[in-house]
């Protein structure tokens, strides 16, 4: 088949979740085989969404999807569903087809060396590590060999190893593949045009070229756009002034007046809808815990992962105020696992002072109750329960309206990151313990996060797989788990 054929065609594509949420407005967009697309636009906006369209798990309320004939689709999820988590790594793989495949065994070995993973077929899924957990959902995808591979966030948990095989096996790729990502180097890599869903018309803007060329013309078509409009919004004051100043002349002058003010509102009609950026979170702070001094955490030994069993290691290393420890190590050596059990007070070799409150920022948000309404959430980790406090802080992470209202579980992967870093501003810890804060969160918000962790009073631990993100906070002591 030809390699210019359109293969996926959005013909003035309408979709709502509910009355009141539109998410796509006659969205239009063609995908041609063989292309690399990323798909932008803010969280929340409808992303996700797009593949679910294409996958055929919503259907469009108006417009027409084409999508080329025989064609298999295969769509590398976000997270593992919980109903997934006590499969064994064959049944996890086996569960991708729809009938039984005889040959699963050697697919499984050679797809899980395309994701740099080692895992024996029997072991079960959650005993992975998030990032291992992440190289098990692109493996899912890629061993059905799919004509169109649909990844949302595959960069989410992986080390730096990871993303780089994943880039390289992208770049070899021959076959169409559409992404979701807020990584922009590793789009760079193998773009070839991006998709751009715009949070405030509900549109889709389609542009040619890969990631920092699009970009670079987005920038100069905004400015442009606002140049003009700045032009036309003189002009116009210009015609109100006149018309002002002819119609009370009187008589004939009203005439004038009256084209004047005509004229002012064809200009009006000119003016272009500059696309509006989409909006950042406000800076914030997070609280520290009044009242606390001393040692917030001793650690005299950990437990890392190696061969796939844990082994006990010594250390020393002492938490107070305003102390900042990184935890290193590849995936699945066992930070998030290390984490777990020191927010939840069973970390052997390790003390947490009594009545020192944990902040706790979950890579998979299972912290979160997701069948709590965002409001109830929020609420529900207040000492002093105040609904203004509480509506304030969650409108500076765009947390207002309607999504008061949802259930937790209904969020957006990106979303949810924003309820969670409200909480721990309504919080106040003295204890901040983040595990990958930066998954699912739009890449204009990092900085801010990133400065008000680098602020943060109390004793914090960190695990991070951003250098650049990791490169803004200030960090006093790094704990690698693999030395």
């Amino acid at each position: 088949m030809a390699k210019d054929e359109t293969i996926i065609n959005f013909d003035a594509v309408s979709f709502n979740f509910g009355i009141k949420k539109p998410i796509l407005n006659e969205v239009s967009f063609t995908v041609r085989r063989g292309s690399k697309i990323t798909i932008m636009g803010q969280n929340g906006a409808g992303k996700s969404t797009i593949f679910g369209l294409i996958t055929g798990v919503h259907k469009p309320e108006e417009g027409k999807i084409h999508i080329g004939q025989n064609l298999s689709i295969a769509i590398a999820r976000q997270v593992i569903p919980r109903t997934e988590m006590e499969m064994t790594v064959l049944e996890f793989f086996q569960n991708c087809f729809k009938e039984k495949v005889y040959d699963i065994e050697p697919r499984i070995e050679k797809v899980l060396e395309v994701v740099n993973l080692k895992a024996p077929t029997d072991r079960i899924i959650k005993s992975f590590s998030g990032g291992q957990q992440a190289r098990l959902l692109l493996a899912s995808a890629i061993i059905q060999n799919p004509d169109i591979l649909l990844l949302d966030e595959p960069t989410n948990n992986l080390d730096k190893e990871g993303i780089d095989h994943l880039t390289k096996f992208l770049i070899d790729y021959k076959k169409t593949c559409l992404v979701i990502s807020h990584d922009s180097e590793f789009l760079n890599a193998f773009t070839h045009g991006v998709l751009y869903l715009d949070v405030f018309t509900k549109k889709v803007e389609q542009y040619v070229g890969n990631y920092f060329d699009v970009v670079e013309e987005i920038k100069v078509r905004m400015e442009k756009e606002n140049r003009k409009n700045a032009q036309l919004a003189k002009e116009i004051q210009e015609n109100k002034d006149k018309a002002n100043f002819f119609a009370n002349k009187g008589g004939q002058m009203r005439l004038v007046a009256r084209r004047m003010r005509e004229k002012a509102e064809e200009l009006e009609e000119e003016k272009v809808d500059v696309r509006r950026e989409d909006k950042t979170i406000r800076p914030f702070i997070i609280p520290t815990q009044p009242d606390i001094n001393g040692d917030i955490v001793t650690i005299t030994s950990f437990s890392m992962i190696k061969g796939h069993k844990p082994v006990a290691r010594k250390t020393n290393i002492v938490l107070r105020k305003k102390k900042h420890l990184l935890l290193t190590g590849p995936n699945g050596i066992g930070k998030s696992t290390l984490l777990e059990a020191l927010a939840s007070g069973t970390a052997k070799g390790t003390t947490i002072a009594p009545g020192i409150k944990v902040g706790y920022y979950r890579q998979d948000f299972s912290i979160l109750n997701f069948e709590d309404t965002v409001h109830d959430s929020l609420f529900s980790v207040m000492d002093e329960k105040i609904e203004e406090n509480m509506r304030s802080v969650a409108a500076g992470f765009l947390i207002t309206g309607e999504l008061m209202n949802i259930k937790v579980g209904s969020l957006s992967e990106g979303q949810k990151g924003l309820v969670a870093f409200a909480r721990l501003v309504l919080q106040k810890p003295g204890l901040l313990i983040l595990d990958e804060p930066t998954n699912h969160i739009n890449f204009r918000h990092l900085p801010i996060i990133a400065k008000a962790l680098d602020s943060y009073e109390g004793a914090m631990i960190l695990v991070s797989h951003v250098p650049d993100f990791v490169k803004q906070i200030r960090i006093d002591e790094i704990l690698p788990l693999d030395k």
